[in-house]
């Protein structure tokens, strides 16, 4: 790609260039027509700012603090899983960098590395999410996770069933991956991605490879994201009541169901529509964002979307107190290994701060929403 890397999008489009197809695909799609994911870019555009002036706004402060910890900038790495499919080591280096900005990093059940081995090979603070596939493997996988050092927890809880990514259904894309001729005619296309594949061999779900791990049925419903349906509020207070540390529940749009899980003991709720992966034409977290963060106490955080640092200051001052970013790091990590990640995430606190001084707001913590107006 010719040209100087500026913005998020410059890096999705060299993603694009560097991963097959199938991959990149995996990367890129959602649920069926794909109408959630264009909705939630779109969403953003609904509200619009309203700058203060006459503010000094020489110095800026784009931290925060949450959970009792002081953080460089108000988003973290949001769980995404098979990222070892995108460069070697995706989950570590996804860790690595970022301890490196001082943000959280948040490991997937379904990631190529271990919960261990992201412990022993990153420093920082880990958060893990945790899958609930059957009850008995989900004790297992808290308590590594507890073992090896991990602060908080976060349970998903919008994947009953897996979404129908018809991309991937098209492509017959599955874990592991299967290497057909369509893989091979593509890697053929892209030679640096084989040649770090074939030097690296195939990804796996490594927490899922061990003799504790629990039955091959329970590997494989992993493998196609066949998680408990029947998860429930009972279901959420026997985790709550295994973890002494703070845990969130991920996957949350509606207000009442906020509420419902602070009454099981969690302590903040992560509004997402997994990216519009899961169900096409859902509301996006954006949109009851305010009144999510004015029914609970608790923190709130948001995903789904976000690919600039304007986007970020939109959902804080909607209320939400961090922001979980997934795609926009991967397109870095796809593009350019740990150096694309760093990059991202150094371009994004730029954004951020560069809002903050067009705004007229010196600190994160003074955003609120009377620096937006929402367009009719």
């Amino acid at each position: 790609m010719k040209g100087k890397l500026v913005n998020v999008e410059d890096y999705r489009r060299l993603a694009a260039k560097t991963l097959p197809r199938i991959i990149f695909d995996f990367l890129e799609g959602g649920a069926e027509d794909e109408k959630g994911l264009v909705h939630n870019r779109d969403v953003f555009d609904q509200w619009r700012f309203t700058p203060h002036r006459l503010v000094d706004v020489s110095e800026r402060n784009i931290s925060t603090r949450l959970f009792g910890k002081n953080w460089s900038a108000p988003f973290a790495i949001a769980p995404t899983g098979f990222n070892g499919a995108l460069w070697p080591g995706g989950d570590i280096k996804l860790a690595k960098a970022a301890a490196s900005a001082n943000i959280p990093f948040i490991l997937s059940t379904a990631s190529n590395a271990s919960i261990e081995d992201v412990a022993r090979c990153a420093e920082g603070e880990k958060w893990f999410q945790l899958y609930v596939v059957q009850q008995q493997l989900a004790e297992q996988l808290v308590m590594r996770a507890l073992n090896a050092g991990y602060t908080t927890l976060i349970v998903t809880v919008d994947v009953g069933v897996n979404g129908n990514r018809e991309r991937d259904r098209r492509n017959q894309f599955s874990l592991p991956l299967k290497i057909t001729p369509s893989l091979l005619m593509s890697g053929c296309c892209h030679p640096a991605w084989s040649m770090r594949f074939l030097q690296n061999g195939m990804p796996q779900l490594a927490n899922f490879v061990s003799a504790e791990s629990g039955s091959l049925e329970a590997q494989a419903a992993v493998m196609s994201r066949q998680m408990d349906a029947g998860f429930n509020p009972n279901s959420l207070k026997r985790i709550r009541e295994m973890w002494p540390h703070k845990l969130l529940v991920k996957g949350i749009i509606r207000p009442e169901d906020a509420e419902l899980c602070v009454a099981c003991g969690v302590d903040g709720v992560i509004l997402s529509n997994h990216g519009g992966r899961q169900l096409d034409g859902n509301l996006s977290p954006l949109e009851t964002l305010a009144d999510v963060a004015a029914r609970i106490d608790s923190p709130v955080l948001a995903d789904s979307g976000f690919r600039r640092g304007s986007d970020i200051v939109k959902a804080l001052c909607l209320g939400a107190d961090m922001v979980l970013l997934g795609r926009a790091t991967l397109y870095g990590l796809a593009a350019r290994g740990l150096r694309g990640v760093d990059e991202v995430i150094a371009l994004l606190k730029s954004e951020v701060d560069c809002t903050l001084a067009q705004i007229g707001c010196p600190a994160v913590d003074d955003l609120s929403a009377a620096y937006l107006q929402r367009m009719s």
